[in-house]
């Protein structure tokens, strides 16, 4: 076998885990693949003969590129934590239908990396996205992190540190148990549908927040409390009408549709059996990269 076959070879093994990377730093699918694509092209005209260790210096080559893509944002938004106001843009959902989640997808979501936890990412500095990505998510020690930052070690494990702070803070443990979750979706949906005030109420937390993101054209919307939520939910009574469950970054959530258009892609945070957060992403835009069908 030639190098480049070998080479070739190696790079799809690795591609998957590089995607998940790419995608826990960037938030968008289409940049997680521009990222791993360039990744290829740097490895593809680099001598590698005195690499010892491929994967890891692939993960390097591919952080080093969405570190300078997440700079380069020079029109980025200062998106704020979602316990704060102002407009949130929330990342690309990993959208599959129930139980027939592929083996690619799964590492692009596991951990649970769910929409909530994107959110909070995408409000953390580059250096500290990186250096919490890295390190807490894929268990690259500091020593390594630190020449791609051009810092210390201490200084990279500090910036973990409080990135770290900032993501308890802001996006607490959910529950795990998929089948709990699924119910509580269901019942949101029922509730939504008939438009039963009280129903919604009993299966939101008292302090859950809604974020929707409808692209450039309409605004971010931000809604706390449960009277709020249930209230908007009844409001939009259509877009549970043709609404489907499906998986959502690994976790039940909701696609509604339009005929064949999809209007929105719904994720929950769900914690004792409640709803404490909604993300909606309605940006059409979006919707139509992301290969929805009903």
């Amino acid at each position: 076998m030639s190098e480049k076959f070998f080479l070739t070879d190696r790079f799809e093994a690795e591609r998957p885990g590089l995607r998940a990377v790419a995608y826990r730093m960037l938030g968008s699918l289409a940049e997680a693949e521009d990222a791993v694509q360039d990744t290829w092209l740097k490895l593809s005209r680099t001598d590698t003969s005195e690499v010892k260790n491929l994967g890891a210096w692939l993960t390097t080559v591919v952080s080093r590129v969405c570190l300078d893509m997440l700079r380069s944002r020079t029109s980025r938004r200062e998106e704020p934590l979602p316990e704060q106001e102002g407009p949130v843009r929330l990342p690309d959902p990993v959208v599959t239908p129930l139980g027939r989640i592929n083996p690619e997808q799964e590492v692009l979501v596991a951990d649970a990396v769910g929409i909530a936890l994107m959110v909070v990412l995408e409000a953390l500095s580059p250096a500290e996205r990186l250096a919490f990505v890295l390190h807490d998510m894929f268990d690259v020690p500091f020593d390594d992190i630190a020449p791609i930052l051009g810092r210390t070690t201490v200084s990279t494990r500090q910036l973990a540190s409080r990135a770290r702070r900032r993501v308890q803070g802001a996006a607490p443990a959910a529950d795990t148990d998929l089948a709990r979750k699924r119910d509580v979706v269901d019942a949101f949906l029922a509730a939504s549908r008939g438009g039963d005030f009280e129903a919604l109420l009993a299966v939101l937390d008292p302090h859950v927040v809604a974020r929707s993101d409808g692209g450039t054209l309409v605004p971010s919307i931000l809604r706390r409390g449960a009277a709020d939520v249930a209230s908007q939910a009844i409001t939009f009574a259509r877009f549970a009408a043709d609404a489907r469950l499906v998986l959502v970054n690994g976790t039940p959530g909701v696609v509604s549709f339009s005929g064949r258009r999809p209007l929105s892609v719904m994720s929950f945070t769900i914690q004792d059996g409640r709803i404490t957060g909604l993300d909606i992403l309605s940006d059409p835009d979006r919707l139509t990269t992301l290969g929805l069908t009903t």
